[in-house]
C-alpha cells in the first residue's frame, strides 16, 4: 500500500497511501446498534470499496470510514489513540508498523476471543505470524501480501527501440545491474528518464528480496552488517547516479503528473501500486503493461486489520474482518483492485489463475503476481523496519535529488539510522 510529498520520508511514511491526509475521528463511535462501527485506514488503497461493497450486503450497517492520512501517519494517530483511550472500532495497519503493537498486544483484542483460531489457517503462515504475539495473541488479520513487479510504458519501450511483449522486457533485467543497463539504453535513445526514482523503484524492490532484512531470525538488528540490504543500497546508489531517474518521489504531485505525462517509461509495481497508476494516471490505460521484477520474486508491502482494545464495537468490527478477509472476500478484492491476497487457497480459482487487467495491456496480473511469491523466503519485520526503511531511502534519495557523496552514503545511512533509532 502508500502516501505522497516530494521527500523520500514522505514516501515511505506512506508507501500505501496516495492523497492528502485527513484527520482522524474522535473514536469509539459506532452506529451504537452492535452492528455498525468505525474504520480507520490509511489512503490511497481504495479501502472504500471494499467498505461500500459490506454495506451492500448489509444496508442494515453503518461503517464510518476515516482516511487517515499515510500508513504511518495512520499509525501515530493509532498510537496517540491508544494513549488517550478514544480508539477506532477497526484499523489497519500497514505491514512495517505491525510490529511495534504487536509488542504490545494488551492494546488490542485478542482476536483468537472472535474466533480467530477457526480462520487463521486461510492465511500464509508467514504472514499470519507477523502478526501473532510472543504469548500467541493475534493481534491482527492479514488483507494482503505485495508480490512485486515492474510496471511499463509499451509505447515509451516501442519509441527507445525496445521490446514490448511482457516475456521480452522481463528478459531485458534478469538482475537490478541489467536494469540499470536498460535504462541507459533507454535514456540514451529518447534523452528522457527511464525510471520515476531510485529510491522506491530499485532498492525498496531489491532489499525486499533477501532472506533476511533488517533483522535476523532471532530479532537482533543486522541491517549494518547484513551483506543483502548493503547490495541493495549499493544498485539503488547505482540508479541514483547513472542518470536515468526522473528523481520524482512516489506519490509526490511531480511524480503523478510525471506519470500522466510519460516522464518516465517504468515504475516499481508491488501488486498494491497498481490502483495508483491507474488513479494518477486514467488517460494511460492500455499504455502500460507488467515485467516480471529483476530477481523473479519478493514480497513488499502487506496490511492487517486489528480492533484496539477498548472498541465500543468489537463484534461489528470482527463481522467485517471475518467476510472481507475471508479467502472469498480477498479474491472479490483482487478483482476490484489488483491487491494480492494473502489467503493462498485462492491462487489457483479461476478469477486470479486467468485475470487479465485491461489497464496494463491485458497483463495476467494473478500470475505474475503469484509466481512472484513462489521462490519467497519470509524475512523477520522488527519495530524499527520502518524508520530503517526511511533513513536507508532518504540517503538514496540524498544522492538522487541533492547530490548527496554516493562514496559516503553507506557510512553516511548507518550513521543516521543508529541516531533515528537508537541502535
Amino acid at each position: 500500500m502508500k502516501l505522497r510529498r516530494t521527500t523520500w520520508s514522505l514516501v515511505l511514511a506512506g508507501a500505501l497511501a496516495m492523497s492528502a491526509a485527513c484527520s482522524p475521528g474522535t473514536g469509539g463511535g459506532g452506529g451504537g446498534d452492535g452492528k455498525s462501527f468505525e474504520f480507520w485506514s490509511f489512503t490511497a488503497i481504495n479501502q472504500k470499496a471494499s467498505v461500500d461493497a459490506y454495506r451492500d450486503k448489509h444496508p442494515d450497517v453503518e461503517v464510518k470510514l476515516t482516511e487517515v492520512g499515510t500508513s504511518t501517519e495512520t499509525a501515530q494517530a493509532l498510537t496517540t489513540a491508544l494513549a488517550g483511550g478514544k480508539v477506532p472500532d477497526l484499523v489497519l495497519i500497514q505491514g512495517d508498523d505491525l510490529p511495534k503493537f504487536v509488542q504490545q498486544p494488551q492494546n488490542f483484542v485478542d482476536l483468537r476471543t472472535l474466533g480467530a483460531d477457526d480462520v487463521k489457517g486461510d492465511y500464509l503462515d508467514w504472514v499470519m505470524g507477523q502478526s501473532t504475539a510472543k504469548g500467541g495473541e493475534v493481534v491482527g488479520i492479514p488483507t494482503d501480501v505485495g508480490g512485486m513487479a515492474v510496471a511499463y510504458r509499451t509505447d515509451l519501450f516501442a519509441a527507445a527501440g525496445l521490446p514490448t511483449d511482457r516475456d521480452q522486457v522481463s528478459a531485458l533485467w534478469p538482475t537490478w545491474e541489467a536494469f540499470i543497463e536498460t535504462g541507459k539504453r533507454y535514456t540514451q535513445a529518447t534523452g528522457k528518464a527511464f525510471v520515476d526514482n531510485a529510491a522506491t523503484s530499485v532498492f525498496s524492490q531489491a532489499v525486499n528480496q533477501g532472506a533476511q532484512k533488517y533483522y535476523d531470525d532471532g530479532g537482533e538488528l543486522i541491517y549494518a552488517t547484513n551483506p543483502e540490504v548493503k547490495a541493495a543500497f549499493d544498485v539503488g546508489v547505482k540508479a541514483a547516479t547513472a542518470g536515468i531517474t526522473a528523481k520524482q518521489p512516489s506519490f509526490s504531485s511531480g511524480w503523478s503528473a510525471g506519470m500522466a505525462q510519460g516522464q518516465f517509461a517504468t515504475l516499481a509495481a508491488p501488486s498494491w501500486m497498481l490502483n495508483a497508476i491507474r488513479s494518477n494516471a486514467p488517460d494511460t490505460k492500455g499504455k502500460w503493461d507488467i515485467a516480471k521484477v529483476p530477481g523473479e520474486w519478493g514480497n513488499w508491502g502487506g496490511s492487517y486489520l486489528a480492533i484496539p482494545k477498548g472498541a465500543k464495537n468489537p463484534q461489528a468490527a470482527w463481522s467485517y474482518i471475518k467476510e472481507m478477509q475471508s479467502p472469498q472476500g480477498q479474491l472479490e478484492h483482487f478483482v476490484r483492485s489488483g491487491a494480492l491476497p494473502s489467503t493462498p487457497s485462492v491462487y489457483k480459482d479461476d478469477k486470479m489463475a486467468f485475470a487479465k487487467d485491461e489497464f496494463f495491456s491485458n497483463a495476467p496480473t494473478g500470475t505474475i503476481y503469484t509466481d512472484s511469491l513462489l521462490g519467497l523466503k519470509p524475512f523477520r519485520i522488527g519495530p524499527d523496519t520502518s524508520a530503517i526503511n526511511q533513513e536507508l531511502g532518504n540517503a538514496i534519495a540524498n544522492v538522487e535529488q541533492s547530490g548527496g557523496n554516493a562514496a559516503t552514503a553507506w557510512d553516511d545511512a548507518v550513521r543516521n539510522t543508529k541516531t533515528a533509532i537508537g541502535k
